[in-house]
């Protein structure tokens, strides 16, 4: 499990909506001016809009051309009528009425789905006396069950993780295709290609719109959890590129987080997980330096990390602990993240709980990354040659033949331990496996301070 709580690794490696204000001698707002508030609106309630439409057609993939639709009728209409006072319920009104007309001329074809056009449009005008009025009352209902069906519908696990992935920024994050590319470092073609495959296959499978019933919600809330945890990851150590991070994906994985556990309040992995991402989020500010170099965990100024994250982050962990089921695997790594987040400096680290607290972690979740880690606590907690040691036992193992952070840690271990230059080939060697420039460059740099030491060393 690559954690965005690698913070062992990491050590080792030592919204208000806005509004356009006019008065009536005021012109009418630009169309560069119009275009950001259509994209602040689409952030915040493409799910919802979304949502609700495929709620009446069945349909994801149908439902977000027709929220596009209303999108392009807003830029387009817009500049010249003047800003709506609620944006969002006149994107809901045009691509609900879109949605109508759509199964309006269904109806010419089949009965059965004329019949359908009947019932919902019937339930819409029963609610209020016509259809505008019927449809922004509708704002205001199901409309948390509509996020979290398109939640699991986006996250199905029929859908492999990358389209996953990208239909989940897609659908719920409202980022373009062009945005969702650059942010993973990929042609935007591969990512259009994914989300039009993603929808296609919800369609042929018959993937329903509905929350699972309860003998499949763990598996499928399990999936949903791995997606944020992916998107989130990607953001705090983006994996190739010249940026350390992207601030983007982790604001939208720890804003998705946060919806879901609004949704699902009695989860308790839902709640570890937006914990997770609270407090490393924390750190953002003091990870990378004014050049844009990292800056690794243990030489970080703890002033400038973000109190009002951690005590949010804090506040989640608690939550998921009074569930009373025990935490997971997101929750764990929660509480690794807490120890540091309570360490008013880096000398006052437990380590020692951290070890434990991986050592769990190794039972909940096994796997090679979550040894490495669990490796550098014990090196942190009982000193380097027990962190080697276990190190040692990983070096054969497939899945870490080309992670980076194998000869990283094992580069540390030996570094600490006076032997620089068999530190200075790990160094040089996790250099050459990562792709990404500043990380690279870290560690090259401590490549070159080892081969230095070594050099003084020789007799």
């Amino acid at each position: 499990m690559a954690a965005p709580s690698d913070d062992a690794v990491e050590a080792s490696t030592a919204t208000v909506e806005p509004s356009i204000a006019a008065d009536d001698a005021a012109e009418a707002p630009t169309a560069a001016a119009v275009a950001r508030v259509v994209e602040a609106v689409w952030r915040m309630e493409s799910g919802r809009i979304i949502g609700a439409l495929a709620r009446m057609l069945r349909d994801v993939g149908q439902a977000e051309e027709l929220a596009q639709d209303a999108l392009v009728s807003a830029l387009e209409r817009w500049p010249a009528a003047g800003l709506p006072d609620k944006p969002a319920a006149w994107l809901m009104t045009v691509a609900k009425n879109r949605a109508l007309d759509l199964l309006r001329q269904r109806k010419l074809h089949q009965d059965k789905e004329g019949e359908l056009v009947y019932e919902v449009e019937g339930q819409l005008r029963a609610a209020a006396p016509d259809l505008d009025a019927a449809v922004e009352a509708a704002l205001e209902q199901d409309i948390g069950d509509d996020l979290l069906r398109l939640v699991f519908a986006a996250c199905h696990p029929v859908l492999p993780t990358e389209g996953r992935v990208a239909l989940t920024l897609r659908l719920l994050g409202g980022l373009s295709t062009d945005e969702i590319a650059r942010a993973f470092l990929v042609p935007e073609a591969t990512v259009a290609q994914r989300i039009v495959r993603a929808k296609r296959t919800l369609a042929e499978a018959r993937v329903p719109f509905e929350v699972p019933r309860a003998a499949e919600l763990g598996e499928r809330l399990a999936s949903v959890l791995q997606v944020l945890y992916l998107i989130y990851n990607e953001g705090y150590s983006a994996s190739a590129g010249a940026e350390w991070m992207r601030p983007a994906l982790c604001e939208e994985a720890l804003r998705l987080g946060r919806v879901l556990a609004e949704l699902a309040p009695d989860e308790a992995e839902v709640h570890g997980l937006v914990a997770l991402m609270e407090i490393q989020s924390s750190r953002a500010r003091a990870r990378v330096g004014a050049d844009g170099a990292p800056i690794l965990l243990l030489e970080q100024d703890r002033a400038r990390w973000d109190q009002l994250l951690i005590r949010r982050g804090l506040a989640a962990l608690a939550r998921a602990e009074r569930l009373g089921r025990g935490l997971g695997p997101y929750g764990v790594q929660a509480a690794i993240a807490a120890c540091h987040a309570r360490a008013r400096r880096a000398d006052d680290t437990d380590w020692g709980r951290i070890a434990a607290l991986y050592d769990a972690l190794a039972q909940l979740a096994p796997s090679p990354v979550v040894e490495l880690n669990r490796a550098v606590a014990l090196s942190m907690a009982f000193g380097p040659a027990a962190g080697l040691a276990l190190a040692d036992q990983l070096r054969d193992v497939a899945a870490l033949r080309n992670y980076h952070l194998l000869p990283s840690v094992r580069g540390d271990f030996l570094a600490k331990l006076g032997r620089h230059a068999e530190a200075r080939a790990e160094f040089e060697c996790a250099a050459a496996l990562t792709r990404n420039l500043r990380e690279r460059e870290l560690l090259l740099a401590r490549a070159a301070a080892c081969g230095a030491e070594a050099l003084e060393r020789r007799p």
